[in-house]
């Protein structure tokens, strides 16, 4: 059995995903596999936004060399057509990432606020768990773990806005159930 368990940013699918972890599931978190897939491709990723990054006075690594998904993610909002192009370098690696990962799990969750923009892993997932949370609760949970200015908060807020719709378009109603957190 594969589930899904998405929502809004901070409305709480880690914590869902910790106590179905008690249950025995295997979870699979798909902003992890993102940011594995990020190092892979980076060559790709800097080759194709140096330029809007240099335009906007952003430095996309670290001193490590490593991409700096923060700014990276501040890009990405300054520019969202650019969201298209990395969701075309990484996804195919995340899909083939989580695939193999169901595939050796009998029980598995599927972490991802997106996943509605890989309908290939949607259609493996017998059940969709949207975890939801009040927008104050959100916005103290994201500013308190990722130390974003709240403007940046909440343009990302604002960018999910309508994810419920989204997996209501590709998924029967009675397999989602909604969780409120």
């Amino acid at each position: 059995m594969i589930i899904a368990v998405t929502g809004p940013m901070a409305a709480g699918k880690n914590y869902i995903c910790s106590q179905m972890e008690k249950e025995g599931w295997a979870c699979v978190d798909a902003d992890i596999l993102v940011h594995e897939a990020i190092e892979l491709v980076k060559d790709k990723i800097l080759a194709k936004f140096i330029p809007y990054a240099e335009q906007q006075n952003i430095k996309l690594t670290n001193p490590d060399g490593t991409i700096d998904r923060k700014a990276l993610g501040k890009l990405l909002f300054a520019f969202p057509e650019l969201l298209n192009i990395q969701e075309s370098i990484v996804y195919p690696i995340i899909i083939k990432q989580t695939e193999e990962f169901i595939a050796s799990h009998p029980k598995a969750v599927i972490n991802a606020t997106v996943l509605y923009k890989t309908p290939e892993l949607l259609q493996h997932c017998q059940k969709v768990i949207f975890v939801t949370a009040p927008f104050f609760t959100r916005l103290k949970r994201a500013h308190k773990r990722d130390g974003l200015p709240y403007t940046q908060i909440l343009k990302r807020f604002h960018a999910q806005r309508n994810l419920l719709k989204e997996y209501k378009k590709l998924v029967a109603p009675e397999k989602i159930e909604i969780v409120k957190n």
